[in-house]
């Protein structure tokens, strides 16, 4: 089966993900052909991935603008892509602000499309990227969707998707891949603990400080909390408490293995999830994983060795943060390949019966 895989987001977890999405794919024997954003930071030297159709998105506000105006018609550029691709399908890897580009070329040449469904309603702070998106018409057009928990599935079909012949198959996230790494606890010190990914209001950072005031000035464990969002009183708060650094800023896809070697164990104080990319990350690392039991979270953790799910509060998060300790045995990384394939496999399964 000829496939095309795209995401045109610059950053972030949509590049890796549909990297790794296209590598399980082909391995399976698909032909499968790659789409990322041109500027996107996975393709930046020295470790640049291959592309197939490397597509000029935006760098600033005034230039996405004139981009989505553009994209009210398919470029002459995208047509004749598609074109040379000529995929049987394409699978959206993650919704992206210029996506109409690309579906409106798949609906000129008569191509169906796939997407990966990871959040079906927008999270506090995240309304007005969500609309942007227009990520209602970008799945309401496509032959199949792929949500990737329980949780998001219920949502989208508490919002009508899945009539009409609509195909609606849930998948897992998989975990992400970052090659081998020291192990978790190696370096023998304070266990590693550490929270990054969006500092968004619905991310828990007020529980979190909640829970590490509780725990006291002495902490059992080095803090690391890195990311972008907006100042908020509750970083201020984590960035005062002793033993915890802050780290606000973007956090580049060059920097992510690093980070996660770095670390012992992940923390996810979140009131909602539809799932995580940062649990994804840990997983497939032997990263211990603390988060709360909201969401898509506890189906994505259920077979994790070594996770503690805990209530959205602070008191229950403080609990939880001190069962953080080395194991007896070193956890064993969970076959982030293996994972990718079974879900590609499944995907597979519904694109044919289309």
């Amino acid at each position: 089966m000829k496939l095309l895989v795209w995401h045109w987001g610059r950053r972030g977890a949509g590049p890796i993900f549909a990297v790794q999405l296209r590598d399980a794919l082909s391995a399976l024997g698909n032909d499968i052909a790659l789409s990322l954003a041109k500027d996107a930071e996975i393709l930046a030297p020295p470790n640049a991935v291959q592309c197939d159709w490397a597509e000029p998105t935006y760098t600033n506000a005034a230039d996405y603008l004139l981009q989505r105006t553009a994209s009210l018609l398919p470029s002459r550029r995208s047509l004749a892509q598609l074109k040379q691709i000529s995929p049987d399908f394409a699978i959206c890897a993650m919704p992206a602000l210029l996506d109409q580009r690309m579906v409106r070329a798949l609906r000129k040449q008569r191509i169906p499309y796939a997407v990966l469904v990871h959040d079906a309603a927008a999270h506090p702070g995240d309304g007005l990227s969500f609309r942007l998106l227009g990520q209602a018409r970008l799945l309401r057009d496509a032959a199949a969707l792929f949500p990737m928990s329980a949780h998001v599935q219920a949502q989208l079909q508490d919002q009508g998707f899945g009539r009409n012949g609509q195909t609606v198959t849930k998948l897992l996230h998989p975990p992400f891949s970052f090659g081998a790494m020291k192990p978790a606890f190696a370096h023998g010190g304070k266990p590693r603990v550490l929270n990054f990914g969006r500092l968004l209001p619905y991310k828990g950072l007020d529980m979190l400080a909640d829970a590490l005031t509780a725990l006291g000035p002495d902490l059992p464990f080095e803090m690391r909390i890195c990311g972008d969002g907006p100042v908020s009183e509750e970083l201020a708060r984590l960035r005062a408490m002793p033993g915890v650094q802050v780290d606000h800023r973007w956090i580049p896809e060059s920097e992510l293995r690093d980070l996660i070697e770095w670390s012992d164990a992940v923390v996810l104080p979140y009131r909602e999830a539809s799932q995580s990319g940062v649990a994804a990350a840990a997983i497939g690392q032997g990263r211990l994983v603390v988060a709360t039991n909201v969401g898509g979270l506890p189906e994505q953790l259920a077979n994790t060795p070594g996770a503690i799910l805990c209530e959205p509060n602070a008191a229950a998060i403080a609990e939880a943060l001190k069962q953080i300790k080395a194991p007896t045995k070193p956890a064993s990384a969970i076959s982030a390949e293996a994972n990718w394939q079974t879900i590609a496999a499944k995907m597979l399964e519904t694109l044919k019966k289309i």
